[in-house]
């Protein structure tokens, strides 16, 4: 069995639980541990079986709540080592482990996590492949661009949370300062639509069995164009839009 499940997903926030019968990790910890706890218990996530939160980068709606979730919880956090040193001290949690580069981290018997580089606007940014069971799920998003690294991960996935976080019309068309806009849309900003439908249509796992849509942008983005262009896809896979104020589906699928 494997489960997986969206706790929060946009610039508010972002938390993500992926895990088996006995053991699950964290992806990212950017909501506070009342929110974390009230979404687990929404869609009946058991917490007690977390062993690791991992953190993809240092800005806020990654690591918002990381301190006081893992210390009400008893979980140890894992970072790179710059990741760590980009945060103020308020921020750091006392049980905490570094990981180096692309070495994978064995967390439990049957759940291993692959950290790979990717592009963004931090000072070390990592996004994650879980390996639980025999079943590889991917944590894709903040990420401006799919090089060849994150290419071959994604190729690997059953399961994948990918950013779809803007319509380049909707960008260029909004409020937002040109800076803005284009710091979005740079190869150290975020995947629009169109890079993750090309993704999804080149480089899939044949096995390929849900996609959840995470990190949507409020301002650049509509559920209606995202459903529009993943429509094709609904034949061959469970597709999800990630919520950004509530707990997505809780998952729990057979390996």
């Amino acid at each position: 069995m494997i489960e997986f499940c969206s706790l929060a997903s946009g610039s508010n926030g972002n938390c993500y639980y992926i895990g088996n019968e006995t053991d699950a990790v964290l992806i990212d910890g950017g909501i506070s541990n009342r929110r974390f706890v009230e979404r687990a218990e929404s869609v009946e996530v058991d917490t007690t079986k977390i062993r690791a939160l991992f953190v993809s980068h240092e800005h806020y709606d990654h690591v918002a709540g990381l301190k006081s979730i893992s210390h009400r919880h008893n979980i140890p956090v894992y970072f790179s080592a710059a990741t760590y040193n980009a945060l103020s001290r308020r921020r750091r949690p006392q049980d905490y482990k570094l990981f180096a580069g692309a070495n994978s981290i064995k967390v439990a018997s049957d759940i291993e996590v692959f950290p790979f580089k990717k592009h963004h606007d931090a000072v070390d940014p990592y996004s994650f492949i879980v390996k639980v069971n025999d079943s590889y799920i991917g944590i894709i998003t903040d990420i401006g661009v799919a090089d060849s690294v994150c290419v071959d991960s994604f190729s690997k996935c059953r399961v994948v949370f990918l950013e779809m976080n803007y319509d380049y019309e909707m960008l260029q068309n909004g409020s937002y300062p040109q800076y803005l806009k284009e710091r979005i849309h740079s190869e150290n900003g975020h995947l629009s639509n169109t890079d993750a439908i090309s993704l999804i249509q080149n480089h899939s796992f044949s096995g390929l069995s849900h996609i959840i849509a995470s990190h949507i942008s409020a301002e650049n983005n509509s559920h209606s164009i995202i459903e529009k262009l993943i429509e094709p896809f609904a034949n061959r896979c469970c597709i999800e839009l990630a919520p950004r104020f509530a707990a997505g589906n809780h998952y729990v699928i057979d390996d």
